[in-house]
């Protein structure tokens, strides 16, 4: 939290305890707005905690603020978060919650999410899990990412679902000859998987999801959407397990 942002909040919070009538700072002389600002600082120096006031008072209005513009895009977008025709449903596929994931194969915090994703579908047993493929973080999640799709269009979802879990087990490089011997090793035609990588079907579907994660103004991963509410960040298991109650009570 900046000074600028501490000051502005307090003297917002002031603003609005103040009735509308009792004074109009733009009419008060220099004089005036100088002693004014004096008691002002006055009263804070005081009383710091009201800075703290009024900046919890501040974050909070901003997070309703957000929390309700996120229920509204998720409704104007619905179709395209939950019915894109294209990426990846694992879970339950007639779970009756749907949690769908923007994530980047590069990312710590969507490697850490993986593992919590994943107990959450094994534990509960009724999700449906939507995988949204985000690559923001380099050359290298581009081509997993390409990879990836490839994968799901050539072989199918059971080999996107274990390359998913590959590539998000993976700490090293993920090169194209990489990627390759993680898809042999598992069976599945890596000479098919990289030959299609770089065809118009997997650039689409790329294309589409950035232009959804712009809308629904999502600038990092992992980003979730659980039913009818935008998660923004990594959550543990208990979190998500606590929304999903929740959203089913």
């Amino acid at each position: 939290m900046t000074l600028t942002r501490l000051f502005a909040a307090t003297a917002a919070t002031i603003t609005l305890a103040l009735p509308v009538a009792a004074f109009d700072v733009s009419e008060m002389s220099d004089d005036e707005r100088s002693a004014f600002g004096a008691e002002v600082r006055a009263y804070l120096l005081e009383n710091p905690q009201v800075i703290i006031e009024a900046v919890n008072l501040l974050e909070e209005q901003q997070a309703a603020a957000q929390g309700q513009a996120d229920l509204t895009m998720v409704s104007d977008y619905a179709d395209a978060i939950f019915d894109d025709g294209f990426s990846f449903v694992g879970g339950n596929p007639e779970g009756d919650i749907t949690l769908v994931e923007f994530l980047d194969y590069k990312c710590g915090y969507c490697k850490r999410a993986h593992g919590e994703v994943a107990k959450l579908l094994e534990t509960d047993g009724n999700i449906r899990l939507i995988v949204k493929e985000f690559p923001i973080l380099g050359e290298q999640s581009m081509l997993a990412s390409r990879f990836a799709i490839s994968s799901l269009i050539v072989e199918g979802p059971d080999a996107y679902g274990a390359l998913n879990d590959a590539l998000m087990m993976s700490n090293g490089e993920l090169s194209v000859p990489v990627m390759s011997r993680m898809a042999n090793t598992l069976g599945f035609d890596a000479d098919a998987i990289v030959a299609g990588m770089d065809s118009e079907e997997v650039a689409r579907r790329i294309a589409e999801t950035r232009a959804l994660a712009q809308q629904l103004q999502i600038t990092g991963t992992p980003t979730f959407v659980m039913h009818d509410e935008m998660l923004r960040g990594y959550l543990p298991y208990d979190q998500m397990m606590q929304i999903v109650d929740e959203k089913r009570g």
